[in-house]
């Protein structure tokens, strides 16, 4: 036996092992994903987004109503703040109503249905009588109620269709009786027509397209099918090619589609192209808040129905984007709060309130782009105008409600410690037994209350 030169033997060393394959590293991009998607998942995720998005957009859209309502006031002899006041006014007045609405069961909210859609009618009434209705822009649909104020019972027609259809769509199917059409028509269809008849009267076009979708939306909701949803469907199409083609106002917001002149032929397409102008003059990142050229008496309403273009002329495209994705998150949020219910009226509701204001989103933006005609309705939460701030205000509120009442959101709430209000004793407890709770442990409690909806 060979030793060492010390006479000690020799070390006998470790066979080396043949070198594995090593683990592969985990991709940051398909970690970041995977921790996005599973904070899109949460049960809180539509109650945040619904209540964030919403503040928002409002407070953005105060923000653009000062900057784009200052040149008009001045020249109406009036303070640079003046609808900017008017507005801060009604945005406090509706958060207040946001809240009150949040805060509601949805019994209360069911209750409210038919008190709300009486008084609609008889507001919309009111509106034809001489002397008590005013007209603005050629179209009637404004009742005065004292200075400057002034309120648009057409807009809280909205609000009066949404829980009102909704309540009449849930207690049907409770009964069974959506199986029937005559029963998933009658008497929604009539009732919504009548809305759009009186709406009509004043001429107020614009506001009988959402009334229009938000039917459409609760028809498809309830299930109705294809031959029924087609037929409905047809009616009012008849029904709208007939308005647009005797009124020679519609038929010229019409062919205004695509125009690049303000005098293309006969027909004046002036706000229409300017809108285009002020998109096309913001670039990127827009002229600067204030900075706008168009709101200088080139472009009409430019606090109200415009208010889009000059969010673009000083915010450029990434204001414009950032109000779109603004809308897309509460438009998602939405629709998920309705997909993730058992309950009929809250899913009606929630999808009715979803569709209106997804639509009049829709149609004020295509408006402004020049890719949908002029329909004269107001940016949700965004443009200027107190009588549709309060009823949309007050149909987020029912949202933010719906979203709380989903089962795994209210284990989510309710197993909140709260940040004040305990005695240090009982949060320095023996082995930290009352400190704060883990997101992960939560979870996994509130995970036995999901609906079965909730994935």
């Amino acid at each position: 036996m060979s030793s060492s030169r010390t006479g000690r033997p020799p070390v006998q060393r470790a066979p080396r092992r043949p070198a594995g394959p090593r683990p592969p590293r985990e991709n940051p991009v398909g970690r970041l994903y995977m921790r996005v998607r599973r904070a899109w998942d949460r049960p809180l995720t539509a109650y945040y987004l619904i209540l964030g998005g919403s503040l928002l957009i409002t407070v953005l859209g105060l923000v653009m109503v000062y900057s784009a309502s200052q040149i008009t006031a001045l020249q109406l002899s009036l303070p640079g703040s003046y609808f900017f006041r008017k507005q801060f006014f009604a945005a406090v007045l509706g958060g207040l109503l946001l809240l009150a609405a949040s805060r509601m069961p949805s019994k209360l909210h069911r209750a409210l249905a038919y008190p709300m859609l009486l008084g609609s009618v008889f507001l919309m009434i009111l509106v034809q009588v001489p002397g008590i209705g005013v007209a603005v822009n050629g179209n009637q649909n404004w009742i005065s109620v004292g200075g400057p104020f002034q309120l648009q019972p057409s807009e809280f027609g909205k609000l009066a269709l949404v829980l009102w259809g909704a309540d009449l769509l849930a207690r049907k199917q409770d009964k069974r009786l959506l199986a029937q059409w005559k029963h998933m028509l009658v008497p929604l269809v009539p009732v919504a027509f009548m809305l759009l008849g009186l709406i009509m009267l004043g001429g107020d076009m614009g506001t009988a397209i959402i009334l229009t979708a938000i039917l459409f939306g609760l028809l498809w909701l309830a299930g109705a099918p294809t031959r029924l949803f087609g037929g409905v469907l047809a009616v009012a199409l008849t029904i709208g090619f007939i308005l647009i083609k005797t009124s020679p106002n519609r038929m010229a917001r019409l062919s205004c589609l695509g125009a690049t002149e303000p005098q293309s032929g006969p027909v004046d397409c002036w706000q229409a192209v300017h809108g285009i102008y002020a998109l096309a003059s913001g670039g990127l990142f827009g002229s600067g808040l204030g900075a706008s050229v168009e709101k200088w008496g080139q472009l009409p309403e430019a606090h109200t129905d415009f208010i889009f273009a000059i969010t673009g002329e000083e915010l450029g495209l990434a204001g414009t984007l950032s109000v779109l994705a603004l809308f897309a998150a509460l438009g998602y949020a939405g629709i998920r709060v309705a997909g993730r219910t058992e309950d009929p009226f809250v899913r009606y509701a929630a999808g009715g309130v979803t569709t209106w204001i997804t639509a009049q989103a829709v149609i004020n933006i295509g408006a402004v782009l020049g890719l949908l005609p002029i329909a004269g309705v107001p940016l949700p939460l965004f443009s200027y105008g107190g009588s549709a701030l309060l009823p949309t205000m007050f149909a987020i509120g029912l949202l933010i409600a719906f979203a709380r009442e989903d089962p795994a959101a209210r284990a989510a709430l309710a197993m909140r410690q709260p940040r004040f209000g305990r005695k240090r004793a009982a949060v320095r407890g023996s082995a930290g037994a009352a400190g704060p709770r883990r997101w992960n442990t939560m979870r996994r409690r509130a995970s036995a209350a999901r609906s079965s909806g909730e994935r």
